[in-house]
């Protein structure tokens, strides 16, 4: 047995039985296709003895199209996807399904996004290929992925229908355990080797040509289509005895459908998926209490054999409830409970009561309480015929109570529950432990793993359990053994020890003596401590980090602290395996890292500290109090108040329905993540003002929009909070000069102290410990209300890097990774435009950290002004933003002709004067945001003689959110703009509109795990090319240009603050379309100063050529000057010095140095090349404006 996720057995399985493999990102399915890519590059050879062809496609619909023509031309292809990207492949699924082809597509189902995007699982994408005419296979936990797997190839080879095998996102797909792996040679056994040489036989061939996909008249297509019938006829008991040939080589028990419980059961539950985990427990609970209940397992869903039903369920049942994870607005059901009452309406089952339960929509979780209370509602008096579980409905009272929530593991399951940050390293400690301990002894394990909606720096919680009989708890823990907590500030905001059975083990990860955890700890975690004999443990692993250099890594020292404290096998034993581990999974990153790893394993188990728990903090008296919000904004306050402080504080779970009344559609309201508050940093920025010159690069690079500089006059320095620090400000006489930051918002990387210049050789910033800075909340807090002072925005104008940074950044606090590349560009743009901003995002990490609930880091000015954020899908941004631009357009086409009827027909000069200003800069947002504002002024005040212009003023009035001009802004990273998207956005330069495209290039997919895009650059190792990218990166910015009328520009901001501005601000003015493609260095990269050093990571990335600065402006013809403009100069930097500094390189040197050899020398010649066309460029351009 191997000890692996839902994912990689799918993978494992059904590299068997593929030739070619078209793969596309999308969560959670991704590690499907990676793993896939991984055997192929490792020379992994298939059933039929060769390394199966993968091949990445730029969107899901095309690997459906790619699969569709393989499999034509004979060859067995396979793809793995979820959610949108199943529904992108559904016009090809219903030709392959048509064409009898042996396509087996693996579903890691998820929620398909409505109201709101989800990346956690349901099965509402894949009941949306019900009717396609693909076969539907389920597996309920990781190991029947890897059985079911095999009959879903099996069955498709044998019957020619094509099967979507389909397991719960995340829940399956990322829960870890033991699996009893296939023997290939075994598969090779079950594999009808005839069928594979007549679908070969069928195959395309002009050796033997045919013609396929014929278009047919209304005569003949209905019969013709009737004619695939036998097909589906024969092809149920394909499946059983495939399933029943599984079961003879692995001891299973496979069946279309499987009874689990009381032979003479009187209620069942019918349901598919993980939840049947969950349902066994309970069934097992309930049936030792002397109940009679069971359980119908479906795993064969299309096609749906009423027979193979009827036979599962036992002659006692007299009550039925089928449970749906998903929702179907408007139906009289759910898909499943249609089709289970269909299925039996004509059987002797016709006069059971039916009951219809909707479940686990977006990984909800599903509890032994909640499955209690489905077999209650068949007990009750008044049963609801139609409920939800799993949630609180107050609003149509749909939902079953839960009133018992007993401990249903199995007796002996030890389980474990860690508390860490994002990209702290717990998690990836976590899979290690469970891949130890699973593949080490002969315990059953089970590893899940729950994220909040932040990037890394979010929380996670691991949840883990070991047992001596198979796991079923497919359910979050609440009742553990051992807890750790890897943060301190979790300690005030989470309910932490609390899920600790009497006796438990507790370990925190904290700074404090004995004496400073008297006064730190909340009263009720000491008081839960001493009344349930917590063992209770300290470790000061941030320290132990700092010393060995891991810096916030402090993952290996708390596992081995784990290690020391569970004896879940001998220490001596769990420090050999952690060594090996550390070894196998940091060895890329070089023997340095590996070395530092094994000594925090050491200390991690040497530098533990058990803590005497005083017995008077039974007695501890609770003096926490719950902080209300407050503000001006009611509607934000209220939304704090009632959605964001309780999902803030992990009991998201726990809100109604009736929360959400006002955010039905999704809409909430901006500027929350400033009450978040989040203190995740362990050092921070401390402003040193004799060492400052004011330039404000601190405030420009700072990705989190927490370190900002203020003008003060000299009353406002007298009354600051105590503490504050100002100096003179330079160029305005009796003015004052302080940078200011807010330490709990910051994440702590560092930037601003990386480019902060200083002052002879001294910085201005330098990082000190939180617990240091805390006190200058208060001075930012204080700084952040005082009005703007408009002789520093006539002294510094706002289009400059100094003059900017003291506007309001209407993006603030985000969730985005510490140092993140992105978050500086799309701040940068809400300075510049903030207040008249329309942004459409792509799906990706920008639209995650710039729209997930609960915070919205979009925020508006002292007006109430601020960018208008949408997020439609992935595939369609650029069209989204586009419709945005029509809609604008139309609308204002309209305000333009009732401002036109009031000049002609208004007599007051003032009134005429606004108009004919607002019609002139009618194209400027700039300048017609300041004419609207007068002409909105003027109409306010005006009554004039003619009738016509006050019903026409009137009219301007009630529309008047429509009548300035907005600047429609569209954002996406590099696979939405080079891979996805690109038809869509190619198509919205082309059509010459006034939208500006920002790209985020961070040259991968970042969001869904530094997958590879058409931005990779070679030589570069990307998921879905393990091997480095073997062909170059595509020009973007150079496909743009071959339009002619559209303003492109390549900027990197730590390389050239100044040209990086004036390409927004030039893109911005531009009356046309625009796009500006900018560097982003990313977590994936693996950069060796970590992402603080980003700034400067783009500034090597330009001096070594590898990305080159340039602004392309059509306007400048009209001048007969040079529209392209070169603002890189040669050069200076050695190219192979800049990319060994990040992983995505340095790691192909270490694992293939012969093939990185090949690469880098590619790479680095077409670095040159790539400059001397942009030189060449700039003088054919030159010289073609002189002639």
């Amino acid at each position: 047995m191997k000890t692996m996720d839902g994912n990689t057995a799918a993978a494992y399985v059904s590299y068997a039985f593929t030739e070619v493999a078209a793969i596309y990102p999308i969560t959670p399915s991704s590690v499907m296709a990676d793993e896939t890519d991984k055997y192929s590059v490792a020379g992994k050879k298939n059933l039929f003895g060769q390394p199966v062809k993968v091949t990445q496609m730029q969107s899901e619909a095309g690997v459906a199209g790619a699969v569709h023509g393989s499999l034509s031309a004979g060859a067995l292809t396979t793809t793995y996807t979820a959610s949108q990207g199943l529904l992108l492949m559904i016009p090809n699924m219903y030709k392959m399904a048509g064409e009898l082809l042996p396509s087996v597509i693996h579903v890691s189902a998820r929620a398909v996004a409505s109201h709101a995007l989800s990346i956690f699982g349901d099965h509402s994408d894949i009941y949306a290929c019900r009717q396609t005419g693909y076969a539907m296979l389920c597996a309920n936990n990781p190991q029947e992925v890897m059985d079911l797997g095999a009959v879903a190839h099996l069955s498709a080879i044998k019957g020619r229908v094509p099967f979507l095998h389909f397991f719960d996102g995340f829940r399956t797909s990322h829960e870890i355990q033991k699996v009893a792996i296939w023997d290939y040679d075994t598969l090779k056994e079950l594999l009808d080797w005839d069928a594979v040489e007549a679908f070969r036989h069928r195959a395309l061939n002009p050796e033997n040509p045919v013609l396929r996909g014929s278009a047919q008249n209304d005569d003949v297509f209905f019969q013709a289509r009737e004619a695939s019938n036998p097909y589906y006829d024969r092809l149920p008991k394909i499946v059983e005895d495939y399933m029943k040939k599984v079961n003879e080589k692995t001891g299973s028990n496979y069946k279309p459908f499987n009874y689990y419980g009381a032979p003479d059961a009187e209620k069942i539950i019918v349901a598919m998926g993980s939840v049947c985990e969950t349902v066994e427990e309970v069934v097992d609970y309930l049936n030792a209490a002397g109940e009679k209940v069971g359980l119908v397992k479906v795993h064969l869903y299309r096609p749906f054999v009423k027979e193979f039903l009827l036979d599962e369920i036992p002659k006692t049942v007299r009550k039925i409830s089928v449970l749906d994870r998903t929702k179907e607005p408007g139906s009289i059901g759910e898909p499943l409970y249609l089709d289970v009452l269909a299925a039996l309406s004509e059987s002797n089952f016709k006069n059971v009561s039916f009951y219809s339960g909707r479940y686990g929509l977006a990984s909800k979780d599903t509890t032994p309480g909640d499955i209690i209370a489905v077999f209650r509602n068949m007990n009750g008096k008044n049963p609801k015929k139609r409920f939800t579980i799993g949630i609180v409905d107050d609003v149509t009272n749909l939902s079953l109570k839960v009133c018992e929530n007993p401990d249903t593991t199995k007796s002996g399951t030890i389980s474990c529950k860690f508390w860490g940050l994002g990209s702290d390293g717990t998690v990836g400690a976590n899979k290690n432990t469970i891949k130890i301990i699973g593949d080490k002894t002969d315990l059953y394990v089970q590893g899940y793993f729950a994220y909040d909606s932040k990037k890394s720096g979010g929380l996670t919680v691991s949840h883990l359990r070991f047992g001596k009989e198979p796991i079923k708890s497919t359910y979050y823990i609440s009742k553990a053994d051992f807890v750790a907590c890897h943060n301190t500030s979790y300690m005030k905001k989470y309910d932490i020890v609390q899920d600790l059975k009497p006796g438990g083990s507790f370990l925190l990860n904290c700074p404090w003596s004995v004496d400073e955890l008297e006064i730190e700890l909340p009263a009720k975690v000491k008081r839960y401590i001493a009344e349930n004999k917590i063992n209770f443990y300290t470790i000061n692993a941030t320290k132990i980090g700092k010393e060995i250099g891991l810096g916030g890594k402090i993952n290996t020292i708390l596992q081995a602290a784990f290690f020391k404290i569970a004896n879940i096998i001998p220490v001596e034993k769990a420090l050999e395996y952690m060594k090996d581990a550390a070894t196998k999974s940091y060895g890329k990153k070089g023997e340095k890292i590996v070395a530092m790893n094994h000594e925090a394993i050491e200390r991690g188990m040497t530098e533990l500290q058990k803590i005497e728990v005083p017995d008077e903090w039974k007695n501890a008296v609770a003096n926490e109090k719950f902080e209300v919000a407050t503000g001006e904004r009611k509607e934000l306050v209220r939304y704090v108040n009632e959605i964001l402080k309780p999902i803030d504080s992990y009991k998201g779970n726990d809100l109604p329905v009736s929360a959400f009344i006002n955010h039905a559609d999704g809409t909430i309201p901006q500027g929350s993540s400033a009450y978040e508050k989040r203190e995740i940093a362990i050092d921070v920025p401390c402003w040193k003002p004799e060492n400052c010159i004011q330039c404000n690069f601190c405030s420009f690079v700072c990705p989190h929009a927490v370190i900002r500089p203020v003008a003060m006059t000299e009353e406002e320095m007298k009354n600051s909070p105590e503490g504050m620090k100002s100096k003179g400000m330079a160029g305005i006489s009796g003015m004052k000069f302080a940078i200011t930051v807010s330490p709990l918002d910051c994440t702590g990387c560092g930037a601003c102290v990386n480019v902060c210049p200083g002052m002879k050789g001294k910085k201005a910033l330098e990082m000190q410990p939180f617990e240091t800075q805390k006190g200058e909340q208060k001075v930012f807090d204080y700084a952040n209300k005082l009005p703007k002072k408009t002789e520093v925005a006539e002294k510094f104008k706002g289009s400059t890097v100094k003059g900017s940074q003291f506007k309001k950044p209407l993006l603030e606090f985000s969730g985005a990774c510490a140092g993140c590349g992105e978050t500086p560009y799309a701040k940068l743009a809400t300075q510049l435009f903030g207040d008249r901003m329309f942004i459409a995002n792509a799906t990706g990490c920008s639209s995650i950290w710039g729209g997930s609930l609960p915070s919205t880091p979009y925020t508006v000015n002292d007006e109430g002004k601020g960018p208008a954020w949408h997020n439609s899908l992935f595939e369609d941004n650029a069209e989204f933003g586009f419709g945005m631009a029509l809609a604008q357009n139309t609308a204002r086409s309209r305000l333009k002709d009732y401002v036109n009827e009031i000049k002609s027909a208004a007599s007051d000069e003032n009134l005429i004067s606004a108009c004919d200003n607002y019609l002139k800069t009618f194209n400027d947002s700039e300048k017609n945001k300041i004419a609207t504002k007068l002409l909105l002024e003027i109409l306010e005040k005006t009554s004039d003689k003619n009738e016509k212009v006050n019903l026409l003023s009137k009219k301007l009035l009630k529309n008047k959110n429509y009548l300035s001009k907005k600047s429609i802004w569209i954002f996406g990273g590099d696979g939405w703009a080079y891979d996805i998207g690109f038809g869509g956005l190619d198509h919205v330069i082309a059509s010459g509109e006034n939208v500006n495209i920002l790209v985020f290039d961070t040259e991968v997919y970042s969001n869904t795990g530094g997958q590879a895009s058409k931005s990779t650059p070679i030589g570069a190792m990307a998921q879905f090319a393990s091997a480095g990218k073997s062909v170059k990166k595509k020009d973007l910015a150079a496909i743009a240009m071959s339009y002619g009328y559209v303003y492109v520009a390549q900027v990197a901001m730590g390389a050239n603050y100044n040209q990086c501005i004036k390409a927004f601000v030039e893109a911005g003015s531009y009356n046309g379309p625009s796009i500006i493609i900018a560097y982003a260095p990313c977590i994936n990269h693996g950069i060796k100063g970590g992402m603080g050093t980003a700034p400067l990571e783009e500034k090597k990335a330009v001096e070594s050529g590898y990305w080159n600065l340039f602004r392309f402006d059509p306007r400048l013809k009209l001048y007969e000057k040079n529209p392209f403009l070169l603002d890189s100069k040669a050069p200076s930097l050695n190219y192979r010095d800049f990319i060994m500094n990040e992983v995505r390189y340095n790691a192909l040197e270490r694992t293939n140095s012969d093939r990185a050899e090949k690469l880098f020398e590619v790479a680095e010649k077409q670095s040159r090349d790539k400059y001397e066309h942009l030189l060449k460029l700039s003088q054919f351009y030159g010289n073609g404006n002189k002639n």
